[in-house]
């Protein structure tokens, strides 16, 4: 799935005590309506926006996970986040820009988080 806008917010990369390491954006999209997206980078997908600044127009490449999580009084709830994976960085007439490569783009076009097909009938 991909969502363009323009980048409203960027926040600094999150460390945790884990090791494991996010950073945030708001995207404001491009409709009727703008809404704010939140969406993380992980890891080594940090890097991407390396080159990206508030005020650019982008195109990002985003997978939605679920989860579930029990409170310790036994209440469900479920949390969703959006996760991106690749960004364009959009001329003002929202087609990608003919700039050399930079690390704004990664290196493959392979979605990370895709799962393997199989070849059952259902």
């Amino acid at each position: 799935m991909e969502l363009q806008g323009s980048v409203k917010k960027m926040f600094d990369t999150q460390t945790f005590s884990s090791g494991f390491q996010k950073r945030e954006i708001i995207l404001l999209t491009e409709e009727q309506y703008p809404q704010p997206i939140s969406i993380e980078f992980l890891q080594d997908r940090i890097s991407i926006l390396d080159n990206v600044s508030e005020g650019d127009h982008v195109k990002i490449s985003i997978n939605i996970r679920g989860r579930e999580w029990t409170s310790p009084q036994g209440e469900v709830k479920y949390f969703n986040s959006i996760t991106g994976w690749r960004l364009e960085k959009l001329d003002s007439a929202n087609e990608p820009t003919q700039a050399q490569p930079t690390s704004s783009t990664t290196e493959t076009t392979e979605n990370p988080f895709q799962e393997e097909e199989d070849d059952l009938p259902f």
